[in-house]
Order: structure tokens, then sequence, then C-alpha cells
């Protein structure tokens, strides 16, 4: 796996990113409130760090946690910062190419990226993993700062009652922001994106009943057969020149949420 490469990912891959999130070796825990665990690990060559959440689902099976982080439709109802997503198309029945763009805080900018998405389902676990690559297609979008997915993966394993959700990433924002502030709001925002998906998988099965609830490509291949395949000549590593807009004059803006305990309890 490589930024800005698009191709199939090989079972060496798959095994990157499950020893990331199963290994202690390296990660320096700086939260940790009942079933959820935040920690971070330098990344040698890069100032931003990479986070890893650790959350346990008691009332969430290890299926409805993976098609609630596949199920494009469903995500516009759980995700706020969410602008749009459109599926670009698929390489092979698990590798797809995708855009997605969010709003943030004020004053800092919207991103986008462009992600290749693999996963992958065996008897023990369930992986889904993205990284930034490019589609001549899709430039940056407008008053969109195009940011880079280095790596990210949620592996998710099936409990005898409910399912823990393993979450990593690696993430440079681009733009003018501190690296303290993005590595500050990272670890602070990172438990209310573990709360706001465990609260999205407990609406999903009724959800998914209304909403087409067969349709699910990620573990049917034969339904991708209704979908665009991906031309990756379109996909060549390409460099954009964006404004630069100077972000960093943050000192009025509140990292606020309904629980700002959670803030309290990081430990510094």
């Amino acid at each position: 796996m490589r930024v800005n490469i698009a191709r199939v990912w090989e079972d060496s891959d798959y095994e990157k990113v499950r020893k990331l999130c199963q290994e202690n070796e390296g990660w320096n825990e700086v939260y940790k409130k009942k079933d959820i665990t935040i920690c971070t690990q330098n990344i040698e060559n890069s100032s931003f760090q990479m986070i890893k959440a650790i959350a346990i689902f008691p009332d969430v099976t290890a299926s409805v946690a993976y098609d609630v982080l596949h199920d494009s439709a469903y995500r516009a109802k759980w995700d706020k910062y969410m602008i749009r997503q459109e599926n670009i198309g698929i390489i092979n029945p698990n590798n797809d190419v995708c855009y997605y763009s969010l709003n943030s805080v004020s004053p800092i900018r919207p991103r986008d990226f462009v992600m290749q998405r693999s996963w992958l389902e065996t008897d023990k676990d369930r992986l889904i993993c993205s990284h930034s690559v490019c589609h001549e297609d899709y430039p940056p979008g407008k008053g969109c700062i195009r940011a880079t997915v280095l790596l990210s993966g949620y592996l998710i394993k099936e409990r005898e009652e409910g399912c823990e959700v393993i979450y990593i990433s690696h993430s440079d924002p681009k733009g003018k922001l501190p690296t303290w502030l993005v590595n500050r709001v990272t670890k602070v925002v990172a438990p209310k994106v573990i709360k706001k998906l465990h609260k999205a998988c407990l609406g999903y099965p009724e959800w998914k009943e209304k909403h087409h609830p067969a349709w699910k490509p990620w573990s049917v291949p034969e339904q991708q057969m209704e979908l665009a395949r991906v031309d990756l000549t379109k996909c060549q590593p390409k460099d954009y020149d964006q404004e630069i807009i100077d972000e960093s004059n943050l000192s009025a803006m509140s990292i606020s949420t309904k629980d700002d305990e959670d803030e309290d309890s990081l430990k510094n």
C-alpha cells in the first residue's frame, strides 16, 4: 500500500493494518473511559500522530458494525460533518475508489479526499482500510482543501457479547494548521466519533429494513455487476496547486461538545 497508488490490496497490506490494530508496542494511551480507549503513536518522518481507538460495543454484532461502515446511504444519517460522498467505481470485489468531503469547526476550512477503500472478511475478523489516491475527474472541490489519508483502517472482531472495533488513522490535513492543534483536536474528537458510530450501529437494523435491506454489495459480489468500474488510467499521482489560507488563528475556537468531560479526561 502506498499513498496515491491505486491497486488491488494483497494479504500483506491487510496484515500490516491488522498488526497496527492489535499490537500495543509504541502506542501511548491518552484517553480511557468506560469501553473506549484512545492511543497515539509518533510516526517517523511525519509531524502528525497516528491515532488508535479501541471500543467495545456490547450490544452490536460485528456484522452490523461492518455494514454501517460500508453503507454510504446510511452515513448521511449519522455523519453530520459529511458534505458529499460518491462512489467513483470498483477495482475488484474487495477494492473501490470513492470521493468524500467534510465540514469542520470554523475557521477550519472543509477538506476533501479521493480514497481507495479495501476490505476483507475472514472467519476471525473484518477489515475496512483506506488510503488517498488521485482521480483526474475529481480535483479538489470548490472551497475545500485536498487532504491526504496516509492510512486508516477498521478491525472488527466478534465477541461472545457484541463486538470489538479498533480504528487507526494517520492523516495529513494539508492547508496551514499548527501541528499541535491537529494532534490535539484528533485526540478530542476520536472518542466522540466512536460514540456516534455506536449509536449509528444501534439504529441501523431498523433503518436498513426500510431501505433496500438486501443491497450489500460489499458482502455480495454479484451485486457489484451493477456498479461502475474505475478506470485506473485516471488514477495517476498528481499534485494540486491550492490556495493556502492561514487557519492558525484559532484562539477563539472552542472544541465544544455536549460532554466536555471527554477533553478533561485526556492525559497530557
